[in-house]
């Protein structure tokens, strides 16, 4: 059967992540992979998390983990997740707390609640590609989202107005953007709630990352700005996405979104009816692991990615040749690097492969028109001292030889 006859229009859209499929290579043992932006998972709490199962199914609630629960999620854990958003200046309850199947699932279902086929949507440029995947199957528009630009609301407006399209929201990774590393500063923060306000409409921060910070002074979410405005987190047009994946386990999918009640309304009842809620035995152990072990778990991988990324950034600062340009970032798990004109991270990963056996990510895929190839993001959240200065040596003399 000829299938694209029958696909909705939408399926057009929708590409395999490069990441996803750059992550089959790491089955391939002499490959030296900065690709993956995942955590080693040699710094899981392993243990933790198995006494915390042992304890919830030995105990009183052995049967609620196994059985179907309600939607929003399990009421300890949202109620210590409201917790730590009060600690960054987010003071809510745990009814303006969604449990979602890890951030991506929040990020579909924000697609899905604001974008109309042709809607635009405003993003980072470069944007974290697995919010452009989520956010294609709804058929946006893109423009491009510069907070310390000098574009106005009315700019904006008027693009999408010629286009036959309307402003629905900005998507921002503000603290260590994947791919980019960069942190929106606080002016830079401010704007974009300027902006936001001047558009009437909606602000979707992706915090995945925001408890990685190395160096630096930590700067308030957007969300926190929100709230200090306009008196209360029911006043906020900010949603807050929040992630265990880079801080306790990714494989347990356990994510969030913290907003006004109207949105948490509506996102429930796109929860109810995609999978009715996450697992409640995954919910219920985070929540075991993290009411005593948070803290320490963060200080814990704080201190190994921070040695890794100044390692990486030793290496970067020996082995690149002249012309290649990145910054170092204050947090996160990447480096962005710019190649001179002319080179392209595709191909250039392809040669790569075949000659230097070093992986890293192609950077076109991050940008929603694709017309940008001469960056390559680089993670050293997975890799030891020796294996980035190795890696980091061959991919010098495999840049230089091509330039």
């Amino acid at each position: 059967m000829d299938w694209d006859h029958v696909f909705a229009s939408r399926a057009g859209r929708m590409k395999a992540s490069e990441i996803r499929e750059l992550l089959k290579l790491l089955d391939q043992p002499d490959i030296i992979s900065f690709a993956g932006g995942i955590p080693d998972p040699k710094l899981f709490p392993t243990q933790d998390f198995q006494e915390a199962i042992g304890r919830v199914l030995s105990g009183p609630q052995q049967t609620a983990a196994l059985q179907y629960s309600v939607s929003e999620g399990y009421l300890p854990l949202r109620q210590w997740i409201a917790g730590q958003m009060a600690a960054l200046g987010i003071p809510c309850e745990a009814k303006h707390i969604l449990i979602t199947s890890g951030s991506q699932q929040a990020l579909d279902y924000l697609g899905k609640i604001f974008l109309s086929p042709g809607d635009t949507a405003l993003v980072n440029w470069p944007s974290y590609m697995g919010a452009l995947g989520a956010f294609n199957a709804y058929e946006p528009r893109y423009d491009r989202l510069v907070p310390n630009g000098n574009r106005s609301a009315a700019e904006y407006a008027e693009a999408a107005s010629e286009a036959g399209s309307r402003v629905k929201f900005a998507y921002a990774s503000v603290d260590f953007a994947n791919p980019t590393g960069e942190t929106l500063n606080l002016d830079a923060r401010n704007r974009l709630l300027d902006l936001a306000e001047a558009l009437d409409i909606a602000v979707i921060e992706d915090a995945a990352y925001q408890s990685l910070r190395y160096d630096g002074e930590a700067l308030p979410p957007i969300l926190a700005l929100d709230i200090a405005r306009h008196g209360d987190i029911e006043n906020t047009r900010t949603l807050y996405c929040g992630s265990f994946s880079k801080t306790l386990a990714p494989g347990l999918r356990i994510g969030w979104v913290c907003a006004a009640t109207p949105v948490i309304e509506k996102l429930v009842l796109l929860k109810q009816a995609a999978d009715l809620h996450s697992s409640t035995l995954n919910q219920m152990a985070v929540y075991e692991v993290a009411k005593d072990g948070f803290t320490a778990q963060v200080a814990k991988i704080r201190a190994a990615y921070s040695a890794r990324r100044d390692h990486m950034h030793r290496c970067l600062t020996a082995e690149m040749p002249s012309g290649v340009r990145w910054s170092k970032p204050e947090g996160g798990m990447f480096f962005w690097l710019t190649l001179p004109e002319g080179l392209d991270g595709a191909e250039l990963l392809a040669a790569s492969l075949q000659t230097q056996r070093v992986a890293f990510v192609p950077g076109r895929a991050f940008f929603a028109d694709g017309a940008t190839g001469n960056v390559l993001r680089l993670s050293f959240s997975q890799a030891d001292e020796p294996t980035i200065t190795e890696g980091i040596r061959r991919l010098g003399a495999l840049i230089r030889a091509a330039i």
